[in-house]
C-alpha cells in the first residue's frame, strides 16, 4: 500500500518501477479505488485513533496545472480565480500532532471559514480548537461551544465583544502550517494537475495516509 502510494504521487507523468505495470494502469487503480471508497476508509480508520485534546484548522492553497485546468465544466471542480492563474483550496483539519482528520476541496477564492461547520461536526468534548484570525466568527464560536469544545482564536481587530484567547496555547497552531509542508512534498499535491476535483482531493488523502502511517512506525 505505502509503496504503491508512493508510486502514484511521486510526481505527474513520473514512470513507476516496472513491477507496478504501466503508469496508466496504477492511474487507473488508484480511480478505481478512489470511486469505491478505499482511500475514504482507509483515512477514516486511521483519523479516529487521532489525539481529541487539541485540533486545528487552516486552509491552503494550491495552483492549478494549465493541463488540469482545461476543462469545459471546471466551475464544478473546486476550481476558482481571484486574480492570477486558476487555484483550489485545501481545508484542513488536524490533531495535535500535525496528523489529519478532515480534508476537504474548495475553489481558490472561497473564504476560508466555509466548510466549517462540517469539518468541525466532530468535535469531541473537551478539545481545544486553534484557528488564524480569519476564524473568528460567532458562529465558529457557538459551534465550538455546543459541542463541548473551546475555541482560541485570536479577534479581529474589530471585534466588540472580549474573548477569551491565550497567545501562549495559540503557539502550538505549527503544527497545521507543518502538515501542509509535508504534503506538498509530493508534487502531485503541490500543483493540481487532474482536472477532476474527486481525483486530486484523493491524492491529498493518499499523502495524508503516509504520514499516518510513518507516524505509527514502530521505532528502529
Amino acid at each position: 500500500m505505502a509503496s504503491f502510494g508512493y508510486c502514484v504521487l511521486v510526481r505527474h507523468g513520473a514512470t513507476p518501477p516496472k513491477n507496478y505495470g504501466p503508469r496508466t494502469t496504477c492511474y487507473n487503480r488508484f480511480v478505481r479505488w478512489r470511486r469505491a471508497g478505499v482511500w475514504d476508509r482507509i483515512m477514516d480508520a486511521l483519523a479516529a485513533g487521532r489525539d481529541a485534546a487539541m485540533q486545528m484548522i487552516d486552509t491552503s492553497v494550491v495552483r492549478e496545472h494549465q493541463h488540469g485546468a482545461c476543462i469545459a465544466d471546471n466551475n464544478h471542480q473546486d476550481m476558482g480565480r481571484s486574480r492570477g492563474p486558476p487555484t483550489s483550496k485545501i481545508h484542513a483539519v488536524v490533531d495535535a500532532n500535525g496528523s489529519p482528520v478532515h480534508l476537504a476541496l474548495t475553489p481558490g477564492e472561497a473564504h476560508d471559514n466555509r466548510l466549517c461547520s462540517v469539518l468541525l461536526s466532530a468535535l469531541l468534548p473537551q478539545t481545544m480548537l486553534l484557528a488564524d484570525r480569519g476564524y473568528d466568527a460567532d458562529w465558529i464560536w457557538e459551534l465550538a461551544r455546543q459541542q463541548g469544545a473551546w475555541a482560541n482564536i485570536p479577534p479581529k481587530r474589530n471585534r466588540k465583544d472580549a474573548i477569551c484567547f491565550s497567545p501562549y496555547l495559540y503557539r502550538a497552531r505549527n503544527m497545521i502550517e507543518r502538515f501542509f509542508n509535508k504534503i506538498k512534498q509530493c508534487r502531485r499535491v503541490a500543483t493540481r494537475y487532474d482536472k477532476l476535483a474527486a481525483n486530486y482531493l484523493a491524492f491529498v488523502k493518499l499523502a495524508s495516509i503516509r504520514i499516518w502511517l510513518r507516524a505509527n512506525e514502530p521505532a528502529p
